[in-house]
């Protein structure tokens, strides 16, 4: 299924625009409810089970889940928040369809095993009450499937409405996903999602010239080497550090460029810290900073330069700082934590080719106003990145990397336990290393950020960023072609 990702707005439109193409409304909802009905007899054994409706095209997706289900033998009723006889359009049409049991929403006087939750879609705008939000509270997530959205959050942010909102071990949708099904907390909300291909014609869908996706591998192509490639052919990385007792951050991020595939890496250290650089570097090698000329020479000569893990946040280092995003032509930068705290608020565009990884902190700092009048970290990280002219990942539970031309991509993969001192450093350092090797920045940043999640989420429990490194590997195995991959011996 594609990984595209569409807007409340833009399934609107797909909806009044496929009966134009040809596909009436009521058969979308006919299959939409049947596609419900088929996700669940795959997944769950035959069991009582109470269907939800509610009063538009949601509930109208529930009663024909409800007929579906009967045909197949299931136990099954309906609980309604609106008389049969309220209901209009293609809802009604489903509803007048079933001829199974039904009662009022919670009145049934039986206890299910198994909750369809067709109350409201993603298109709702207001909290939950009375009898549905008593259910949002009551049933456990286990119990429960959603159609479309879990009831009560916000198809277009995947926070809650209100208090309250339902939480689902399934959830089925319809056509494409919504920002709810990858935003955090939404996400976690639906449990599993199920992308149900409902008749919409590709053309409708085309229509809306979509640009919003979730990370997924089929999005970019990793930099994989010739077999006759050699280390300049690679790339060259360089990554400043900081001063004595500050050097820890940049070597995080140098080992991982070095793992991401770059051929050289270089740290470039202030003089009080060659030596604890050097008794911790084996394969990365190490150049003394002698001021504003050697970041500009740095910009200069190499193919991605990292600045600011534990970089220092002094006038003098903002003048190094500028030296290197001064000098033309000069290789892309990536600006991480110091380096986005000394030019916040920023003032003025940055080379299309640099990408910023602010965390939501430094975010608000290096962009005033950006995040509290926006809708959604989607949102957010586009004007972001319109406003700066580079690129943009912005770090957090929804991560989301964002295009100067307003591309976006939302990342789902990682873990909590990736919420760790220098785990931001390794991720900065995975970016340079990709653009080193030839990458565009966007589509580096993006799976920077996809690679990052999936090794914490390899790892889980106990990780530290000093094991993220020696994970890379394992996960850029996964993804090599079939030619690159080892065969096992013997």
């Amino acid at each position: 299924m594609s990984a595209e990702i569409i807007s409340v707005e833009e399934m609107r439109a797909i909806d009044e625009a496929c009966a134009a193409a040809g596909v009436p409304t009521r058969t979308l909802m006919e299959n939409a409810g049947r596609a419900v009905a088929e996700a669940i007899v795959r997944r769950f054994p035959q069991q009582p089970t109470a269907v939800l409706c509610g009063p538009g095209n949601n509930g109208g997706d529930g009663w024909v889940a409800a007929r579906a289900l009967r045909e197949a033998g299931w136990p099954v009723w309906v609980e309604t928040l609106v008389s049969r006889d309220m209901l209009k359009g293609d809802a009604a049409d489903a509803a007048h369809a079933w001829g199974g049991e039904t009662f009022e929403l919670g009145r049934s006087g039986r206890t299910a095993e198994l909750y369809v939750d067709a109350l409201f879609g993603a298109g709702l705008s207001r909290p939950l009450d009375g009898e549905a939000a008593r259910l949002a509270t009551l049933l456990p997530a286990e119990r429960v499937v959603a159609v479309d959205v879990p009831s009560g959050v916000n198809g277009d942010d995947g926070n809650p409405l209100g208090d309250v909102c339902f939480e689902a071990a399934l959830t089925v949708t319809f056509v494409r996903k919504k920002p709810a099904h990858a935003l955090m907390p939404g996400r976690a909300w639906c449990g599993e999602i199920v992308v149900a291909d409902i008749g919409a014609p590709q053309s409708v869908v085309a229509a809306q010239k979509v640009n919003l996706f979730e990370n997924d591998p089929a999005l970019w192509t990793m930099p994989w080497p010739e077999a006759d490639a050699h280390k300049h052919e690679r790339g060259h990385v360089i990554v400043a550090s900081g001063g004595h007792a500050r050097t820890g951050a940049a070597r995080l991020s140098a080992r991982s460029a070095l793992r991401a595939g770059a051929g050289l890496v270089t740290v470039l250290s202030p003089s009080d810290a060659l030596a604890e650089n050097a008794a911790q570097l084996t394969a990365i090698m190490l150049r003394e900073a002698g001021g504003e000329a050697s970041f500009a020479e740095a910009a200069r000569t190499a193919q991605a330069m990292v600045i600011g893990p534990a970089f220092g946040t002094s006038d003098a280092h903002y003048k190094m700082l500028l030296a290197a995003m001064d000098t033309k032509p000069r290789c892309p930068l990536v600006l991480d934590a110091d380096a986005i705290t000394l030019l916040a608020p920023l003032t003025h565009g940055l080379d299309a080719r640099d990408v910023m990884t602010p965390h939501i902190g430094e975010f608000r700092r290096a962009f005033p106003g950006i995040w509290s009048n926006a809708a959604n970290p989607i949102g957010a990280a586009r004007a972001a990145a319109a406003y700066a002219r580079c690129v943009v990942l912005l770090k957090g539970a929804s991560t989301v990397i964002a295009a100067p031309d307003g591309r976006a991509i939302v990342n789902t993969t990682g873990t909590p336990f990736l919420a760790t001192a220098g785990s931001g450093d390794v991720l900065a350092g995975l970016i340079s290393g990709l653009i080193a090797q030839g990458m565009a920045s966007f589509e580096a940043a993006a799976t920077a950020a996809w690679v990052h999640g999936r090794a914490g989420e390899a790892f889980g429990p106990g990780l530290s960023a000093d094991d993220l490194p020696d994970i890379l590997p394992q996960i850029f195995n996964e993804l090599a072609p079939t030619r690159l991959k080892r065969k096992p011996v013997g």
